[in-house]
């Protein structure tokens, strides 16, 4: 077995810089600096591993690669070394706020949160849409999809670069640039960071990296999850906990995240992943032969790795089974995350949204949203990103269906289906932000009702089976957020006269402003107001 590094800066030659192994089998070279003293890989450069493996000749992205970008008409990604210059390295200029004593969570997906059918950039989150959090009244925003997924459908859940941001949306510097804004406006910036599994990509992610299936992940099917089709770490390596640590510190060191969200970790606690498992609350079922200790233990490492060197950081798991001791102190004996994460809330509503109003009962639901571990800090939701995907309904779906399409605008009669769902979509919000636990997460556009679901751009396709599954075109309708329905301007012209209707948001309690009217006389252009371009205004009689 051998091992090389090629990439632009030695022509992809395999014999340039062969690798060696040193006593604790992790391949290594050592590239001085040019005679000049220019760096022996310069800034942009692509590169790869190459290695000679017992399967046949594999090149692979570095495991720790911090950039890797997918060329026009490629399918794998190329590593990219990235560092720029010292006088080009962003400059963060404003210090982390302190920690929220609650928190409340925008929880955020850059690359679907323009209102055209785009993926969005690092820069226009930053300008566009953290004002709007900042304004809702958020004290946090949870960064979704931020690790690289060659996937763009998997929500960012299945990585295949750890260390890498998502080069779909822009640059480090350009994501170091959102967080230092964030920052600035006072809001902290939590990492949805994915620990508990990998892509099953052999491409470009860490799967079949050395040639086999065992390098970071368990062999045989222990090593895979078969509902959500990815690679299974095994946290009993000390390599596979040296890369997983050294990530986080990575994201808290160099791009300023104030924390994170750590996905999957029932899946990572247990043997069984929770999958089709009722957790009653017996003891045996949380430290029994099902429980991963190798995966609990590296929960702890991390915890207390993340609150020994960030004191202020905040650690959110997403754990369904009630793991006792979730969020007591490392130091205490406990797992160690700040906040558990309350997922049977979200359930408990779409269960009950399918029941007629009189069959509510209010102990049930007071029952659901307390129900929780003495101490235990829990962040609610009534629905997030799970609830807002094709195949599923949002709150606001379930309540309104299809009349949010023909009876929601202003200047119409509503109907009593919209009223009772407007109604209800604040009140199962309100109830949850009060009684739900110490924190609350909202997706973004669901504070508003947001019509449709998520669908990201598919091609058709068959499974191994032969069964067809459709696509979508490779459509993005579907995969934004329509901010511009609670922020838009129209107009209506007759005669000499234009009216002109300024829907201006919402208000700081999440409810749409009043409608605003304005009539001007004598327009000879008709083109656009506040914001759109054109207008040779005539004179402006009223303004309501």
């Amino acid at each position: 077995m051998s091992a090389a590094l090629i990439g632009d800066f030695n022509n992809w030659n395999p014999n340039a810089n062969v690798m060696t192994r040193n006593e604790f089998g992790v391949w290594e070279v050592f590239l001085p600096n040019n005679a000049d003293g220019s760096p022996a890989i310069p800034h942009g450069s692509r590169v790869k591993i190459r290695m000679d493996t017992p399967s046949g000749m594999k090149d692979s992205i570095p495991a720790w690669i911090k950039f890797s970008v997918q060329a026009p008409g490629e399918i794998p990604y190329n590593g990219m070394y990235y560092d720029p210059p010292e006088e080009d390295k962003y400059v963060f200029q404003h210090a982390r706020p302190k920690k929220p004593q609650s928190l409340r969570i925008y929880e955020a997906h850059v690359g679907m949160s323009s209102t055209e059918p785009m993926i969005n950039t690092y820069a226009n989150f930053r300008d566009d849409v953290l004002p709007r959090i900042k304004k809702l009244g958020y004290n946090a925003v949870q960064i979704m999809a931020i690790q690289e997924h060659s996937y763009y459908a998997s929500f960012g859940y299945h990585v295949t670069n750890f260390f890498a941001p998502s080069s779909r949306c822009g640059t480090p510097d350009d994501l170091k640039s959102l967080i230092d804004r964030a920052h600035e406006l006072g809001l902290v910036v939590l990492m949805d960071i994915v620990h508990s599994h990998s892509s099953n990509n052999t491409l470009d992610g860490l799967n079949m990296f050395d040639g086999t299936d065992s390098q970071y992940f368990h062999s045989g099917s222990r090593g895979y999850h078969w509902m959500w089709d990815s690679r299974l770490f095994n946290y009993g390596h000390w390599e596979v906990l040296r890369f997983l640590l050294s990530n986080a510190r990575w994201w808290l060191d160099e791009y300023k995240f104030d924390g994170f969200r750590f996905d999957g970790v029932t899946s990572m606690m247990y043997t069984h992943h929770g999958l089709q498992v009722a957790f009653t609350g017996n003891y045996n079922e949380y430290f029994g032969f099902a429980t991963d200790v190798d995966a609990v233990v590296y929960l702890m490492l991390v915890n207390d790795l993340i609150h020994g060197l960030f004191p202020e950081a905040i650690a959110i798991g997403e754990d369904v089974s009630g793991m006792p001791t979730f969020c007591i102190p490392v130091k205490d004996g406990g797992v160690g995350f700040d906040y558990r994460l309350h997922m049977a809330i979200a359930d408990k509503w779409i269960e009950l949204l399918k029941k007629r109003d009189e069959d509510w009962q209010m102990g049930d639901i007071v029952h659901t949203l307390t129900n929780r571990r003495w101490s235990e800090k829990c962040v609610s939701y009534a629905e997030s990103h799970d609830q807002a995907l094709v195949g599923d309904k949002t709150i606001a779906f379930w309540l309104m269906d299809k009349d949010m399409y023909d009876f929601m605008a202003l200047d119409r009669p509503s109907t009593p289906l919209i009223d009772r769902g407007i109604a209800l979509h604040k009140m199962i919000r309100l109830i949850t932000m009060s009684l739900g636990g110490e924190g609350y997460l909202n997706f973004m556009g669901n504070e508003f009702g947001h019509p449709e679901w998520i669908d990201f751009p598919r091609s058709d396709q068959y499974l191994p089976d032969g069964k067809f599954v459709p696509g979508n075109g490779n459509s993005f309708d579907k995969c934004r957020r329509r901010f511009d329905l609670v922020s838009f301007t129209s107009a209506y012209v007759t005669n000499s006269v234009c009216f002109i209707f300024l829907r201006k948001g919402m208000s700081d309690h999440g409810c749409p402003r009043l409608l605003e009217v304005v009539i001007v006389l004598g327009s000879d252009d008709i083109g656009d107001y506040d914001g759109l371009v054109g207008w040779k205004l005539g004179i402006v009689l009223l303004v309501l």
